[in-house]
């Protein structure tokens, strides 16, 4: 059947300003499973109201379904199924509906419904997985309360999970066993969750502020328990800060994760059983690094934040996605940033945003954080909707400060509770709370496009005036060539220039086209800092010289601001030099040199502040890209950094040599300069800088120093290269997450043959398209390669369009994810553009192609 759901024609498009309310409501739905990996019976029975005083038949969508019978109050009726929706006619204005269906979990290749992992069954709805579960109104903004019972053979499926409270279990009979669950809370069916699994769990409880305990699991194979612990505390430290910062207490007597190795995205926020790709569960210092620990404790804490921004308080339809997932990523940054360094963390989210978002703000897919249309609802999970939309959050926050933000979402939360709502409904609340007007606010929800901004600032030394003059600008972007002005909130401070005195810090909210600001009482030259703490999402245009820049990267109070400072140093030194040929690095060399010798600064500040700008960043910086001139002058400076500051390397590098491995920032932090610092003695060509490396990976007792030492060697020619790739693909080839880092590492290397390398790893033995982990593991990380991934002869367009046209037989979730980077064609030379061109209209041209695919594709061409 999986044909009939693949499109050769344009699909039709869903348009927000089409939104109606829906015409049968369900306010309780009983699911019935008999299990099995080949075939699974779904029973519903569901208890359907009609909404309003229409006449229309009751319509539930499915796909993928054989159906056996529809019963309409106990008897069977008259019905049509066409078209992936099953119509059912009712006289009265309430009725018992049941439907009994088919379906086949181990050839679900989607992953997307009801689908086995590594004989594991388990459940994937958001966003519209649940109509490949059963005949249900698939939108958002129908709320159920679910009652689940499960049948299943009792040795193969010993552990039966879903939403909700466990209510009953039992025998019955011939191997066989059944469980109850009853979720008490109306939610949205995307919410929806199933596990059936032999599994054993990391048990826990925690003791809500109401004083209420709550059995807590963490569902894995037998041999990953041991990988869950850090998880766990994770999991506890995110219901602690909820309490605290939002006042939001947990509404279960259970809160559930299950690990599985199969799934199309990081986990899934399903009400109290969350399933996790096992990426973002499991973890020890041997298999994981401080990156993985990081984001386990990040997604943990997302997914939990998410009972209240998404499952109390859910989306009324799949425009508003930024309403539960830009609200909630805001949430979880400001657990892990008060978990850790702040800086660091905001340094950290800030290049994500740079990395992803703004190249689609830029490209052919940009859209609005609420778009207006879409063809498949899987594209729009999306940098822009994701981390452009906790940009507005954090934006919010900014304007209104921490009390009426808090006011608001207090608000917001008892307003809407149980409530499917709107980005509108989210405004509105932090405006009623806070007496702030927003309505000019709004506009960041529905423009695409990144603004920028001009300031410039003059001194009159006679009156002691500085004049800062701002204005903004907004490109054009796919169905929107005019653009009004935003309120842009930016944080401002002036610094003398001869002192170093801070004669201004304060809140400057851009509203017009352009503005001035006047600040009195200056008295020397100011130095402006400007966007510190990154509070706006935009593109700063200064022309502040590197002089001031220089200053500011070791004056600067700011700490984002100082790392702002001495990024900005180093990418006008690489636009220079790629459009010259050459460039002065004085003055980035004495700046790096004066942040390594500054001891008041903690080392994973120091290790983000000196690593330059990465090749696609500074592309974005280009009119049009040259991939080879952007490399060979990043590794001009990265040469003259290791080389002229080699001994303050060394210093470093011995420095955090001792480092035994905790998870504390401190430790983070050193083993994230170490690596840093032997990266620049690399660089340098530095005689011993490959055995440091190679001594570096074989005696590392965690797979942070591990993995960044074969980094560095994957990028060198040098002998040790190959021993350590070998070395670590026999040591973990038993381990798919860890060899995924293998893949992605030689997918990421600066060498001149890393075309050709992806090219052979994609044939071997444990490559697989089937999982998305090692798809966006090799092909992923490959597209991301600037220089390898654009080679003149088009060979990287060309594997990447295959790979494409492969995994969207299997699964066009990800196979849509990989089209963005043709996409950019517009961005480069005639001959890579003509050459990307040709690979999107092969796909688009494919026949069978997906929605999903098709829809990326056909908006790349333009």
């Amino acid at each position: 059947m999986l044909d009939a759901m693949k499109t050769t024609a344009t699909p039709a498009a869903v348009l927000r300003e089409a939104y109606r309310e829906p015409d049968w409501l369900v306010p309780e739905i009983a699911l019935e499973f008999a299990l099995g990996p080949d075939r699974t019976v779904v029973r519903a029975t569901l208890r359907v109201e009609r909404n309003g005083g229409h006449r229309e038949p009751l319509r539930l969508d499915g796909e993928d379904l054989a159906l056996v019978g529809v019963r309409v109050d106990g008897r069977p009726a008259e019905h049509r199924y066409a078209d992936g929706v099953l119509s059912i006619p009712l006289g009265g204005d309430t009725a018992e509906v049941e439907t009994v269906v088919e379906i086949s979990p181990n050839s679900n290749s989607q992953l997307m419904g009801l689908y086995e992992s590594g004989g594991i069954l388990c459940t994937q709805c958001e966003a519209e997985g649940f109509r490949r579960i059963t005949f249900f109104p698939d939108r958002p903004d129908v709320l159920s309360s679910y009652k689940v019972r499960m049948t299943a053979d009792k040795a193969r499926y010993p552990v039966l999970l879903a939403n909700g409270d466990p209510v009953a279990a039992g025998d019955a009979g011939e191997g066989r066993h059944w469980a109850e669950w009853h979720d008490p809370f109306p939610k949205p069916c995307y919410l929806f969750a199933l596990v059936a699994g032999d599994l054993v769990a990391n048990r826990d409880q925690f003791v809500t502020a109401g004083g209420k305990t709550v059995e807590l699991g963490i569902w894995v194979r037998e041999g990953d328990l041991a990988k869950t612990e850090h998880a766990m505390a994770s999991l506890k430290a995110a219901m602690a800060w909820d309490e605290r910062v939002y006042g939001r207490e947990y509404d279960l007597g259970v809160f559930n994760i299950v690990a599985v190795s199969d799934f199309n995205f990081g986990a899934m926020e399903n009400k109290g059983l969350n399933i996790f790709n096992s990426r973002y569960i499991l973890a020890d210092p041997d298999t994981a690094t401080d990156a993985d620990y990081d984001a386990i404790a990040g997604v943990v804490a997302h997914e939990y934040f998410h009972n209240w921004s998404g499952n109390r308080v859910t989306c009324r339809d799949w425009f508003q996605l930024s309403l539960k997932e830009g609200f909630t990523v805001f949430r979880d940054q400001q657990f892990s940033a008060d978990q850790g360094s702040p800086a660091v963390k905001r340094i950290e989210d800030v290049r994500v945003l740079r990395a992803a978002q703004f190249p689609e703000d830029a490209g052919p897919l940009a859209h609005p954080v609420r778009p207006e249309s879409y063809i498949e609802i899987s594209n729009f999970y999306t940098a822009t909707v994701y981390n452009k939309g906790a940009e507005l959050i954090r934006m919010i926050h900014t304007i209104l400060g921490p009390d009426k933000f808090r006011a608001g979402s207090d608000l917001y939360f008892e307003r809407h509770d149980g409530e499917a709502a709107t980005c509108e409904d989210f405004v509105a609340a932090m405006e009623d709370a806070s007496g702030c007007d927003l309505s000019q606010f709004r506009l960041w929800y529905s423009q695409a496009g990144t603004p920028r901004v001009r300031a410039d600032l003059t001194h009159h030394a006679g009156d002691g005036r500085a004049h800062l003059e701002l204005a903004q600008e907004l490109p054009s972007t796919p169905g929107q060539d005019q653009k009004k002005p935003m309120p842009i909130p930016l944080k401002v401070a002036l610094f003398g220039e001869l002192t170093g005195e801070k004669y201004a810090d304060r809140l400057v909210v851009l509203e017009e086209t352009a503005q001035e600001i006047v600040f009195e009482g200056i008295g020397e030259r100011p130095i402006l800092s400007i966007n510190r703490d990154f509070s706006a999402p935009v593109v700063i245009e200064s022309g502040r010289s590197a002089d001031d820049l220089a200053f500011l990267s070791a004056q600067d109070d700011n700490p984002f601001a100082r790392y702002e400072a001495m990024q900005q140093l180093m990418l006008d030194t690489l636009v220079a030099a790629v459009a010259g040929g050459k460039a002065d690095h004085a003055a980035v060399i004495e700046a790096v040199r004066r942040t390594l010798e500054d001891e008041r600064l903690d080392a994973a500040f120091v290790a983000e502040a000196v690593l330059l700008p990465t090749e696609a960043f500074i592309g974005d910086q280009m009119l049009v890209v040259d991939p080879e001139a952007i490399h060979a002058a990043r590794e001009a400076l990265r040469t003259d950094l290791g080389q002229e500051l080699e001994p303050l390397w060394r210093s470093a590098y011995a420095s955090t040599a001792a480092n035994r491995f905790e998870t504390s920032p401190s430790a983070k932090g050193a083993r994230r300069l170490r690596t840093v610092a032997l990266g620049y003695l690399m660089a340098a060509g530095a005689e011993d800088a490959a055995a440091l490396a190679l001594a570096q990976f074989e005696g590392a007792d965690n797979m942070t120093d591990r993995q960044g030492a074969l980094g560095m060697l994957s990028n060198s020619d040098a002998a040790e290269r190959d021993r350590a790739l070998d070395a670590f693909y026999a040591r973990y080839r038993s381990n798919a997450l860890v060899l995924d880092k293998w893949f992605s590492v030689q997918a990421l290397s600066t060498r001149d043959d890393t075309a050709e390398a992806v090219e052979r790893l994609a044939k071997h033995p444990d490559f697989t398209l089937a999982n998305p982990n090692r798809m966006r593991a090799l092909v992923g990380a490959f597209a991301a390669n600037q220089r390898a991934f654009h080679q003149t002869d088009g060979r990287g367009y060309r594997f990447l369009a295959e790979m494409i046209l492969a995994v969207d037989k299997l699964n066009p979730q990800t196979a849509a994810r990989l089209v963005p980077p043709l996409g950019r064609w517009r961005r480069f030379d005639e001959a890579r553009a003509a050459l990307m061109q040709a690979e999107l209209r092969r796909v688009v041209e494919t026949k069978g192609l997906s929605k999903d695919v098709f829809e990326q594709a056909s908006k790349s061409l333009g």
